[in-house]
């Protein structure tokens, strides 16, 4: 054992965020084995060339990818390139952009965000309407796009049929639509369809595609569905500090997961463990599950200061610290003992508090 790999206990288990799980060994192998010799540069390797290739198969020919380091940056480079300096972005008011991005798309990307509170995390043509008005007020900025997260925040999904009436609505004002697919695969795999059901087909102009929730060690990838609604890419990121130079080792992550089924065995499985969570609390008196179950998150109410308790042997992230609304995330590396000894752990301190 090497002095570095002793650094943690590796049989620490968390749901706080498909962010804390490593990497899958399939991932691991792909970047061994895109580590020998040289290759080109900013990414004019081989492997970003097949990445185009892997994921015009899902998303079709027209699409162009763009390989970045983070989410945050392909979210704030997807929207800079959909809208003029002026623009605005309807986004719902639990949208990551709006707020676990310390501002980024407002002060980076120099953007307007018009927040809509929703009950599920979910626009609705409707919901839209509300921010989407002003055009022609100098006054005002112009709400030119539409950002929507699938699955959302809140763990909820967005059928195709939602996201064709969105896509519809916002292109017959004008406007273009981004999605922040960072959980997409997720979202796929829990309805059955295709990443390309729920982006190219359903009119969503420019996506976020997500990595790094899913296996990856890191990166996330922007596509664009509709090239011609998104020009300057190239150009917006390197603006942004988002140009991989050794671009190869991003790429290969992406072949490897969505050049073959990781993509969808990784998310099913957390789905899976996330309903396996869910039916094992949903008895459990004294908790409350706030949100449906559709994907790899569950929401719950606990009672006060039980949260805490259970913090002491896994992590979880409080989502409203004023209902007592806390987030547990499942992911690829979830297994069935993690989800029933942590159940089992709710169920005790609920019993010791009442």
């Amino acid at each position: 054992m090497t002095e570095t790999s002793s650094l943690h206990d590796p049989a620490l288990r968390a749901f706080a965020s498909d962010n804390y799980s490593g990497v899958h060994a399939e991932i691991i192998d792909a970047l061994a084995a895109a580590n020998f010799g040289h290759q080109v540069a900013y990414g004019e390797d081989v492997y970003t060339a097949k990445l185009h290739e892997v994921l015009s198969g899902h998303f079709g020919d027209q699409m162009r990818a763009y390989p970045v380091f983070n989410g945050t940056g392909a979210n704030v480079i997807s929207l800079q390139a959909l809208l003029p300096r002026w623009g605005a972005v309807v986004c719902a008011a639990t949208a990551h952009i709006n707020v676990d991005e310390n501002g980024a798309p407002e002060r980076v990307g120099g953007m307007k965000l018009l927040s809509v509170p929703t009950p599920d995390g979910k626009l609705t043509p409707e919901l839209i309407d509300l921010e989407a008005w002003g055009w022609g007020d100098e006054h005002r900025a112009q709400p030119l796009a539409v950002s929507i997260t699938q699955s959302t925040e809140l763990g909820t999904l967005y059928t195709v049929e939602e996201i064709r009436a969105i896509a519809d609505h916002v292109h017959a004002r004008g406007m273009k639509l981004h999605m922040d697919g960072a959980r997409l695969g997720n979202a796929a795999a829990a309805l059955g369809v295709s990443m390309r059901a729920l982006t190219t087909d359903a009119g969503v102009d420019i996506l976020s595609l997500g990595g790094t929730k899913n296996g990856m060690m890191y990166g996330e990838c922007i596509v664009a569905l509709n090239p011609e609604a998104a020009p300057g890419l190239e150009y917006l990121r390197k603006m942004n500090m988002q140009l991989a130079s050794k671009m190869r080792f991003v790429s290969a992550q992406f072949i490897a997961l969505y050049g073959t089924d990781l993509w969808l065995r990784s998310a099913s499985t957390a789905n899976a463990m996330a309903a396996r969570l869910r039916a094992a609390v949903e008895q459990i008196e004294g908790l409350t599950l706030t949100q449906p179950t559709e994907s790899n998150a569950v929401f719950a109410a606990l009672p006060a200061g039980v949260a805490d308790r259970l913090r002491d042997s896994f992590r979880f992230y409080d989502w409203d610290q004023a209902t007592g609304e806390v987030r547990w995330m499942c992911t690829f590396d979830t297994t069935e003992a993690d989800v029933d000894a942590f159940a089992a752990a709710i169920a005790s301190e609920l019993s010791a508090a009442r």
